[in-house]
Formats: structure tokens, C-alpha cells, sequence
């Protein structure tokens, strides 16, 4: 008797089903309702008031699901994404029943009657670091990497977010209403793992760091912030050093800083001042320096951190560390209008 083979039709990674769906998107979903699970958006939904009162075809839960499901499937319709999630949860047991996909107009009055502050409430809750020892590129030493900066995201092309949030500048060519409104953010990211653990948004107008005060909050003893910049200033830095995390923070060449201590491994020991205090009416917050160069750049690179001791944090290490600021970059969502 010769050998039976069973032959199954298992999806390939990516292959699409039948009906147009990927395996990977009730993965994805599968995922989602792990992260946030029933039971805890249930809660914030009943601290918030935002419970429905009535049973509708887009109750109060699934509409949760389908802003965060939003970020998963960017570049997806409205009605799309509201079908792979319902057909994903329906996949993990989490709906059940037939379902008539709502049209867009029906969507956007139940994202209007959720309204932000539930999911505002969801992500205080729940994104934090998560990365643990083994997790490949979060640590420093002792330190728990993270960065600080901001990007921009394309709104819908209206006059109520023309005033409430502005344009970009214009190009100086004389152009009119050049690109769409815009609505800025400045986030905090775990290197290694991206996770954006808080985040501030305002108008295009609002500086980058005005909106970093607001996230200073969330930064703890045992981390050791990346910032580029634009982010330096003597009263930010005083403020971002009081939460007890450590800085590595980039600063621009033309800012003054006097050699009070030159150390063995190349940097040294400095002070920075307000600008209140150029008459120096109050100590100096105590710095170290690091200047290096780039072989494929032109220029030197300064950076200041609150680590003093060059054997805790050698001035090479952490000319090399600082390249991962750019990892806020790679988590960035995709800019979508909503």
C-alpha cells in the first residue's frame, strides 16, 4: 500500500483568500484585541461616558477597534478596514452574527459620538516601554534608550482645520494655499522596540518645544534621552534632567561652551546657562561635551549629557549611540487624512 499524502490549501505569507483578505490581516487584528482587550476597552469606555445607549449597527466597542485598526490598515477605505476587522474578530470569537458593512457617512458619525477622549484614555493606560534585556537595541548599558522628536501629519483640505491647526509656510514663490493643513506632534519612542509610549499634538503653529514640556512626564529614572537640536534649550534641558532620566542631546555649533575640564577619552566637562542668566546671576547646570566627526560628513557633531563620569558612558560610545535618535523616525505612523 503506498504512502498517502494529504494535501491542504494553507494561504502562503501574503497570499490573498478568496474573498480578498490576507491571512496576515486577521493576524494583525488577532493581535490588536490582544493588546487591548474587550474587557479593558469596555472600561474605559464606561469612564469616559462614551457607552452607547442604544444598540446600534456600530456600537461604542467596535468603533475603538476600528480607530486603532485604522493605524494597522493606512492604506485602506473606511468601509475596508471596518470589514477586515469585523471579519477578524468574527476569526477570533469576538463577534458573531452577520454583519452589513456601514457606508462612510454612518462611520464618521460614530467616530464623532466616540470622540477622542476614550482613546486618549486607552493609550495613557497602556503604551509604555516594553522592551526587556534581551531585546536588541533598547539598552545602553544600564540605560533604557529612548528619543525624543516630532513630525507633522496632513489633515483634510477644510477651513475649520485651516484655522484651528494652519498651513505649512509657503514656498516664498507667491503660491496661495500651498499643501493641506497640518497638525503637529513631538512623541517620546523606546529605541528597539518603537513603541511610541506619549505623545502631544497641537496646531502647525505650536513650537517643538513647547510640545516636548508636555511630555516630560512620562520620562524615568534609569533612561537616557536622545534629542536632535532643535529640541536644545537651557530650560528645556533643566526641566527634561529634573525627571531624573539622563540627556544625549545634540546642540548647535555656535552655542558657547567653556572648557572647564578636559577629560581622557576626549570630551570634557562644561556648563550651559539660561538665557536669563547671561550675567551669570546663578550657577551654570554642570554638562559633559562630546565633538566628533562623520568621514562621510562634513562638520563636527556636539553633543552635551548629563553622564558625567566618562567611565560610566565612554565620549565614542556615545558619539556611536546617538545615531539611534533616528529610530523615531522608522516608527513613525503613516500620515493619513482622516
Amino acid at each position: 500500500m503506498g504512502n498517502l499524502v494529504v494535501v491542504v490549501d494553507v494561504p502562503r505569507a501574503g497570499q490573498l483568500k478568496s474573498s480578498g483578505e490576507r491571512l496576515s490581516d486577521r493576524v494583525t487584528v488577532g493581535v490588536l484585541t490582544q493588546a487591548f482587550p474587550q474587557s479593558l476597552v469596555d472600561e474605559v469606555l464606561a469612564e469616559t461616558g462614551r457607552v452607547q445607549q442604544r444598540n446600534r449597527l456600530l456600537p461604542a466597542r467596535l468603533v475603538v477597534y476600528f480607530v486603532l485598526a485604522m493605524c494597522l490598515f493606512s492604506g485602506q477605505s473606511y468601509e475596508e478596514v471596518t470589514r477586515l476587522l469585523t471579519a477578524g474578530l468574527q476569526g477570533a470569537r469576538r463577534w458573531h452574527g452577520s454583519w452589513v458593512v456601514p457606508s462612510t457617512a454612518a462611520i464618521w458619525k460614530a467616530r464623532s459620538r466616540l470622540g477622542v477622549v476614550p482613546l486618549r484614555q486607552l493609550f495613557a493606560r497602556e503604551c509604555r516601554p516594553v522592551a526587556t534585556p534581551d531585546t536588541q537595541g533598547a539598552f545602553y548599558r544600564d540605560w533604557r534608550l529612548t528619543a525624543i522628536d516630532g513630525t507633522t501629519f496632513d489633515l483634510p483640505d477644510t477651513s475649520a482645520n485651516v484655522e484651528a491647526f494652519g498651513r505649512p509656510p509657503r514656498s516664498g514663490r507667491g503660491e496661495q494655499d500651498v499643501g493641506y493643513p497640518q497638525l503637529r506632534m513631538v512623541g517620546l519612542v523606546e529605541c528597539g522596540t518603537h513603541v511610541i509610549f506619549d505623545a502631544a499634538l497641537a496646531a502647525l503653529r505650536t513650537g517643538e518645544q513647547t510640545l516636548a514640556r508636555a511630555v516630560l512626564g512620562s520620562l524615568r529614572q534609569g533612561m537616557l534621552l536622545l534629542a536632535d537640536r532643535g529640541f536644545y534649550g537651557a530650560g528645556l534641558w533643566r526641566e527634561a534632567a529634573a525627571t531624573g532620566a539622563d540627556l544625549l542631546w545634540r546642540v548647535r555649533k555656535d552655542l558657547v561652551l567653556p572648557v572647564i575640564e578636559q577629560l581622557p577619552d576626549g570630551s570634557y566637562l562644561t556648563e550651559i546657562f539660561d538665557r536669563s542668566d547671561i550675567h551669570h546671576t546663578r550657577r551654570g547646570v554642570p554638562v559633559r561635551a562630546v565633538e566628533y566627526t562623520i568621514a562621510s560628513r562634513e562638520g563636527v557633531y556636539r553633543l552635551i549629557t548629563t553622564i558625567l563620569d566618562p567611565d560610566k558612558a565612554p565620549a565614542a560610545e556615545l558619539a556611536a549611540l546617538y545615531a539611534q535618535r533616528w529610530e523615531f523616525e522608522m516608527c513613525q505612523p503613516q500620515s493619513r487624512q482622516l
